[in-house]
């Protein structure tokens, strides 16, 4: 059924689009279940370990569901994730800035709110996301679930269900821009070092109960990151490698 996976792009990345254009084609539909973990395996030639995260994707995106005992089992449509498939660079580069410009009063609100409602468990949680991005960054990743997590915690600290669940939904329609935002900063130390300053300057308003300077330290975060994006040179967005790294993430 399916070929096997190789190339530069992350494998948990490739099985989960693969896995999803299937979905998405109606080649598997509503109800059906997806071959096994070790007919994936063996059919996609990855590891246990790669399916399973491609999986954990699928089922994040609301396209799957594991059932216990019976496997996994194609979820009823719904509102996708955002597509970023662009026919010309530009078009790519706009979208990407318009999932910034989406991310900045959202987030900002986020942690205004959670300046004033986060708990002492909160406050430990969203240090040890920030903790967790310097850890993979280091290790040579990308840090983009890190950083979605940082993110997510700060909207559960907000005691808003409904602001909860609208940033973790978000979170992975959004992905696949979060990752090209982070591909552009990886390219330059002194880029990284800026992103880590203004996660570290949103929690440390937040720990200080500071609602104002909170939801400005966020905001402010997001105008940096389009301007970093704006500041891009074309070299960045024709890439082809980085690019089919990020928007194929898109699920």
């Amino acid at each position: 059924m399916f070929s096997k996976v190789s190339g530069p792009v992350r494998l948990a990345d490739r099985v989960a689009a693969i896995l999803a254009e299937e979905i998405e084609s109606g080649r598997l539909a509503e109800g059906d279940k997806l071959p096994t973990e070790v007919e994936l395996v063996k059919q996609l030639g990855v590891s246990r370990t790669v399916v399973r995260e491609a999986v954990s994707r699928l089922r994040n995106a609301g396209l799957v569901e594991p059932r216990q005992g019976r496997g996994v089992f194609v979820m009823p449509r719904r509102t996708r994730p955002l597509d970023l498939e662009a026919e010309a660079v530009e078009d790519t580069k706009a979208k990407v800035l318009q999932i910034v410009e989406v991310r900045r009063p959202l987030e900002g609100e986020a942690a205004y709110l959670a300046a004033s409602r986060a708990t002492p468990g909160d406050l430990v949680r969203m240090r040890q996301t920030l903790d967790a991005i310097d850890a993979a960054v280091a290790a040579g990743g990308d840090g983009v679930d890190e950083d979605l997590a940082f993110h997510r915690s700060i909207a559960e600290s907000t005691g808003n269900a409904v602001m909860v669940s609208t940033v973790r939904y978000l979170g992975e329609v959004l992905r696949g821009g979060i990752r090209v935002t982070r591909a552009n900063e990886a390219r330059r130390g002194d880029f990284i070092e800026q992103v880590r300053q203004e996660h570290h300057a949103i929690l440390a308003a937040i720990e200080a109960r500071d609602a104002d300077a909170a939801r400005d330290a966020a905001r402010l975060h997001l105008k940096h990151a389009a301007s970093r994006l704006q500041d891009a040179d074309d070299r960045f967005w024709t890439e082809t490698e980085v690019l089919d790294v990020d928007l194929d993430a898109a699920h």
